[in-house]
Formats: C-alpha cells, sequence, structure tokens
C-alpha cells in the first residue's frame, strides 16, 4: 500500500509540493500545493488551464489535471521544506493526455515491454555558468583556447558543483564525477544510469535544480544549445541499453559480438540511424540547435558535436559512439532536448531497427571533422529546424509510435517557433543586403 504523501510529508518536514509537468517545447510547469492538501491534490489532480502551457490546446478547451506519480518525491536538498513531484496529464473525465510528454514516454517504453526489453538510460548533461541576466561567462578568468577538465577554473565554481553534487548524493541518484566541459564557463555532471523513466525524470529535476542553485549563488545557468558562436555547445549525451523485463540482462552485451555488442543492439542502432533526420526534431529542438550542428570549427579546436549520420567506436566525432560493451551513446542531442521526448522518439526509432532486423552497414572509424566522407557514401545531418519538421512530418515511424495526436501538436507549435523566427529581422542581413 502507498503511504500517504501528507504521512511523507510530516515524516519529512516537507511544507509544501511543487506538482509539476513539462509541455511540448520543454517548459515545466508547477503548482505549489501545501502539505495539508497533498492527499486531496494527488487523488483528483491539480488543475492547469491547458492553454496556458504549450500543450496545443486552446482557451475553450476544458483544465487538464496533473496527477503527481507518488513514486517520485524529490525533496529540494537546497529548501528541503519543498518537495518536488512530477505528474501526468489528464482531462477532465479521466483520461489521458495523449500529448503529454511523459506519457508518451510511458507509452513507448511500454510498446518496448511488450516485445520483451526494458529501457535503460543514463545522460550527460551539459550547461553553461553565466553573470546573472548577462551573456558573458560568470569567471572572467576562464579564457583558456582549452578549458577542458582545467583544474583552476573547476575549483573556482567549486560552491556551486559542490551544492549541485551533494543534492544528487543526498537524493540517491549515485553521483560520481563533475569537470569543466570543453566552453569556457561550461559545466557537466554526471550520475549512474537507471530506467528510462527514473532517468527522464532525474533530468528534468536536474535542469530545475542547476538553475536554482546557481541563482542562489547569483549566477544564472543555460542549458542553451549554442550560446556562443565561438565555444562548444550544451550536449545531451544519451547512453541507451536494452535489458530483459526483470532488469537482469542487458541485451545489447555479446561478449563475442563487434565492440561487445549484440545483433539486437546493432539492429537498433539501424533503426536510430534510418531516423536520425526525424529523430532530431527531438534531439535538436529549436532554432538554435542548428547552430550547434555541423557548427565550424570553435576556439577549442572541435565542436564535439556530430554532423554525419554515422556510428562509430570510441570516436566522438560520430553522431553514434560505442564506448564500452553493451551500450551505446547518441552524442546527436543538445541542451534543449525534452527529457521526456527525446528518449521516447529514440527508443521508437531502435524499435523499429529490431521489428525490421535493420543493418547500420559498416562502422565508420574516420575523423568526421578532418576527413569528412563521400556525401554518396554517409548522409550529412539536417541544417535547420524547418528541414526536421518536414523530415518527422513525412517519416512514418516516429509518428506511428509517438501518437498522431502528440506528432501533429508537436509539429503546429515548433512550425509557430520557425515562423516566429523567420519574422525577425536579425544584424546580420542588414549588414549584409541593405545595400542590395
Amino acid at each position: 500500500m502507498t503511504t500517504p504523501l501528507s504521512e511523507i510529508a510530516r515524516d519529512r518536514g516537507i511544507r509544501y509540493f511543487l506538482i509539476s509537468f513539462t509541455d511540448l517545447l520543454g517548459v515545466q510547469r508547477s503548482k505549489l500545493v501545501p502539505a495539508a492538501s497533498i492527499d486531496e491534490i494527488a487523488a483528483a489532480g491539480a488543475g492547469f488551464a491547458g492553454f496556458a502551457a504549450w500543450l496545443d490546446m486552446t482557451p475553450a478547451d476544458p483544465d487538464v489535471l496533473a496527477i503527481p506519480d507518488p513514486d517520485r518525491v524529490f525533496p529540494l536538498p537546497w529548501q528541503p521544506e519543498v518537495a518536488w513531484m512530477p505528474a501526468d496529464l489528464y482531462s477532465m473525465d479521466g483520461q489521458p493526455l495523449e500529448q503529454a510528454p511523459r506519457l508518451v514516454l510511458q507509452h513507448v517504453l511500454q510498446q518496448a515491454e511488450e516485445m520483451g526489453f526494458r529501457v535503460k538510460t543514463g545522460v550527460e548533461c551539459e550547461y553553461f555558468l553565466l553573470s546573472g541576466d548577462a551573456h558573458e561567462i560568470s569567471d572572467c578568468r576562464d579564457r583558456q583556447s582549452k578549458p577542458c577538465y582545467d583544474q583552476q577554473a573547476l575549483m573556482r565554481r567549486y560552491e556551486v558543483i559542490r551544492a549541485i553534487c551533494d543534492a544528487m548524493l543526498e537524493l540517491g541518484w549515485g553521483a560520481y564525477q563533475n569537470d569543466h566541459e570543453d566552453a569556457n564557463g561550461q559545466f557537466e555532471m554526471n550520475w549512474l544510469y537507471a530506467d528510462a523513466l527514473v532517468t527522464a525524470d532525474r533530468q528534468s529535476f536536474f535542469k530545475y535544480m542547476v538553475k536554482a542553485i546557481a541563482e542562489n549563488h547569483g549566477l544564472r545557468a543555460t542549458f542553451m544549445p549554442k550560446p556562443f558562436i565561438h565555444l562548444t555547445g550544451n550536449g545531451c549525451h544519451t547512453h541507451l541499453s536494452l535489458w530483459d523485463t526483470a532488469g537482469n540482462q542487458n541485451r545489447f552485451y555479446d561478449p563475442q559480438g563487434e565492440l561487445g555488442l549484440s545483433e539486437l543492439a546493432y539492429q537498433f542502432i539501424a533503426g536510430v540511424l534510418h531516423s536520425a533526420p526525424a529523430l532530431c526534431a527531438f534531439a535538436n529542438p529549436t532554432v538554435n540547435s542548428y547552430k550547434r550542428l555541423n557548427a565550424p570549427v570553435t576556439r577549442s579546436g572541435a565542436t564535439w558535436s556530430p554532423n554525419t549520420i554515422s556510428y562509430s567506436g570510441n570516436n566522438r566525432t560520430h553522431m553514434i559512439r560505442i564506448p564500452d560493451a553493451g551500450r551505446f551513446e547518441l552524442r546527436l542531442a543538445d541542451g534543449a532536448a525534452n527529457p521526456y521526448l527525446l528518449p521516447a522518439a529514440l527508443v521508437a526509432a531502435g524499435l523499429d531497427g529490431i521489428r525490421h532486423k535493420r543493418d547500420p552497414g559498416p562502422r565508420q572509424d574516420y575523423n568526421t571533422y578532418t576527413n569528412p566522407p563521400p556525401v554518396d557514401k554517409v548522409r550529412r545531418l539536417p541544417l535547420s529546424l524547418a528541414d526536421v519538421l518536414y523530415q518527422l512530418e513525412t517519416n512514418d515511424i516516429l509518428p506511428a509510435a509517438l501518437g498522431s495526436t502528440l506528432t501533429h501538436s508537436y509539429l503546429k507549435l515548433q512550425r509557430q517557433q520557425w515562423q516566429e523566427y523567420m519574422a525577425h529581422l536579425s544584424t546580420w542581413e542588414l549588414e549584409t543586403t541593405l545595400d542590395c
């Protein structure tokens, strides 16, 4: 029997609960519920006007109800009287909201389970620490051209990094390392992999936590894909493996297979490669995302982001890297990726590869930055958000797995984003074409 949230609140000294959901554009929406009424709200759901979030709804639509997951209570380590809870969205008549990202992920994971698989993922979330509201690196001494792993710059931000890492340790995530990344002012923090929904909830909370703790230190954290043209962008590298439904046997592991991967794993990888252009709609969901992909060389000498639809061994210049036996790493996604829609689309693409026994072709071990392959050998990644929205619309795999409602709503909202961008007149346009 599930322990009532009011009892958990009394035991842990929780006074308020943040009932939170993530909308289609990755924005977290919440209501702050006092512990005195949490049992009633948890049972009935917290009401939200769907039009007020990016859910493709109108002001005439009835409210949506956010019902928190009772197995996910995250007390804020920096504010322990408040607990965060991810929620699923339902209509007033109790029907699941088909375009709700967390429910979409659960739907795809159910498809995997019906095929006999349990999905486990891990993520590497990169972010910048900026000065307050300014668009500048918070550490004026962080100026090296190759700042990755820089000890001095890392320790100058020790107080912030420690607070975030301590929080993850307190929450039991198994945080195990923190580093200064390849761009000035950029950091990455790692925790253990877990079931895909657990990782998605943790990633969602991580983004909130990093921003909140940074603000407490007078800084601003951003996961924006490419906030500085001359520096490496923010990736969200995703590691994935399929297990049996009990979670005991890694179905991707084969000690006799090439690089320690099973035939099943290569079929999954082939599915991801096959639907890669459409997958970009979820892995790289903003206009700014395409300043990270296919980018020119950065100040450090490399962008660390892919430009070809290819896979390799332990080679970070490709879209998919196989760093170790029994798993692969998708290096495509960036910091703007929706924590729920990214794994949902990734799993959907991979399961299609298994169903159709797709072949990924030969592994590519060249350096794509210095020795790009011929265009007739390997496909290039899309160049813009408009490109990938067309790819998603014409793809017959991801919409079928994610649902027509989700696909229609997502395309509609993302096209609005593209149209808003196209309505903007940039400084570059004025400087280069005003004299035409």
